[in-house]
């Protein structure tokens, strides 16, 4: 179990993808931003949803997805519509 499964919202298959695409640490999801990973992870697994992008959104501020505030989930899922294949 490396340093992302440790932050909320984040598995270890997430984790795994995470350092596939070159997220490492806290410190890099972080500076990319969720929308920016999720686009990474998106490139290596067309399955990866909605909720994957607010597990990462999440984990940046600490908190379960369920608990982001509404604006910001609504902000994802206008970037999730545009964005997914």
């Amino acid at each position: 179990m490396g340093e992302l499964s440790k932050l909320p919202n984040i598995g270890k298959v997430v984790e795994s993808q995470l350092n596939e695409v070159g997220i490492n640490t806290y410190e890099d999801l972080k500076d990319y931003g969720a929308e920016k990973v999720w686009l990474k992870i998106q490139s290596i697994d067309e399955s990866a949803c909605i909720h994957r992008l607010m597990a990462l959104e999440g984990a940046i501020l600490g908190i379960k997805k369920s608990e982001l505030p509404q604006f910001r989930k609504d902000e994802l899922k206008e970037f999730y519509k545009k964005h997914k294949k």
